[in-house]
């Protein structure tokens, strides 16, 4: 029997794992936490059927000085952090030009394309259908003009890709959503997008799955990956675990890990908040304020403000300001009640410059095998990409050509 330890429980490790077992891999997960408690735990709770196109950085000249004199709320810097940011900002700007752009959307899109079908089967065999809503989510436009252009933009999604959606005109939203102001330009309804009211409960639910079909869950320490005669061993609270392959699956701290086999991954670390609220108003449907770069979304503790990307160091104390802003926004929208924690919950999404995630084996170390720099979608695409991975260790036809997401490429 083919074994592999796979080191991280976040929604990548998870499915990765799974997906593994599923073929009749001997499977141990490993991580200094339990499933699902760290990035997995703190993102919108979206699984994004429209997210055809990554997240690309700015090209025009206007929109980067905005972010550079903070006029911006879904990205934020700090300066004394910056210089740690330019080399990889700088190859994510040579990327988003509009020729390598189109091929980063080709290699996303196809990824995308399987995530809710790949969501589904877990979610069905983990009996987490109550954490689901397979309703969309809306995102709000307060200008018309730029609700125009939504509009022309989800036309083409829809022709190129086959996503749908419904435009809303204001009048239609505030039926929809009943407690919002009633003065804004529309919205766009995204149909196919599923939201979860508990994302780190989804993973967990993934991980209690992995353990019921026969995998291990264990605490350890993924700096103690070595390379053996046989394969490769972690050592774990319950002691030392051997298998002929490994999977580093570890979202921002992977490039530590690699580090310590000579390989140096660029990534951009794109810091994420969020707070719960609780006691006020609550929506039909998640929304996104695109005007002030926040997601607000109801989920099992209240309602969740989800902030964009901040830039500053990887150790680096928590800000307020995007929070603050998002926060004010929403007031302005909705009776959102008080804070229910008393300091906001932040993470570290993950992106490689090139804006499509890294899967595939490690070069010049037979049996292991990375799957990770997922950036804003991890949560979306983690079962997508985990059975993508499996079946390359297996040996099996993968569902999309691996090609444009292979490791060497960072190497070149």
């Amino acid at each position: 029997m083919n074994s592999a330890i796979v080191l991280g429980a976040g929604i990548i490790g998870v499915s990765t794992a799974l997906h593994l077992k599923r073929r009749g891999w001997q499977v141990t997960l490993i991580d200094r936490k339990a499933p699902g408690h760290e990035t997995s735990y703190g993102n919108a709770g979206m699984i994004q059927a429209e997210a055809v196109r990554p997240v690309a950085m700015p090209r025009e000249f206007s929109a980067l000085l905005k972010i550079a004199m903070g006029r911006t709320n879904d990205v934020r810097y700090s300066l004394p952090a910056l210089p740690h940011h330019i080399e990889p900002l700088l190859r994510y700007w040579w990327h988003s030009a509009p020729k390598r752009y189109r091929l980063a959307i080709i290699g996303w899109a196809c990824l995308i394309a399987h995530a809710t079908r790949e969501h589904d089967i877990f979610i069905v065999e983990a009996h987490a259908e109550n954490l689901l809503r397979r309703a969309g989510y809306r995102q709000l436009h307060r200008d018309p003009a730029e609700f125009a252009l939504a509009i022309r933009a989800a036309e083409r999604d829809q022709r190129d890709f086959g996503v749908r959606f419904h435009a809303l005109s204001g009048r239609e939203l505030a039926k929809a959503e009943p407690i919002l102001r009633h003065d804004l330009a529309g919205a766009i309804h995204w149909l196919d997008t599923w939201t979860v009211s508990d994302p780190g409960g989804l993973v967990a639910a993934y991980a209690s799955l992995l353990q019921r079909s026969g995998g291990l869950v264990l605490r350890g320490n993924a700096h103690t990956l070595t390379q053996t005669g046989a394969g490769w061993s972690v050592e774990t609270d319950d002691g030392r675990i051997d298998a002929e392959s490994a999977v580093i699956a570890l979202g921002p701290w992977a490039p530590d890990i690699l580090q310590n086999f000579g390989y140096r991954i660029s990534l951009v670390r794109k810091r994420g908040y969020h707070m719960h609220y609780t006691g006020g108003s609550s929506l039909n449907l998640p929304l996104v304020d695109k005007a002030f770069g926040y997601a607000m979304a109801p989920m099992a503790r209240g309602i969740r403000i989800s902030t964009g990307a901040e830039l500053t160091g990887r150790d680096a104390p928590a800000t307020t300001i995007q929070l603050k802003v998002a926060e004010a926004s929403a007031r302005n929208l909705i009776d959102l009640g008080t804070r229910a924690e008393p300091e906001p919950w932040f993470g570290t999404r993950p992106c490689v410059p090139d804006m499509l995630p890294v899967l595939g084996p490690v070069p010049r170390y037979r049996g292991l095998w990375m799957n990770i720099g997922h950036g804003h979608q991890g949560f979306t695409l983690g079962p997508a990409t985990g059975r993508l991975l499996a079946e390359m260790m297996s040996n099996e036809t993968p569902i999309v050509d691996p090609f444009p997401y292979r490791p060497n490429r960072l190497y070149a």
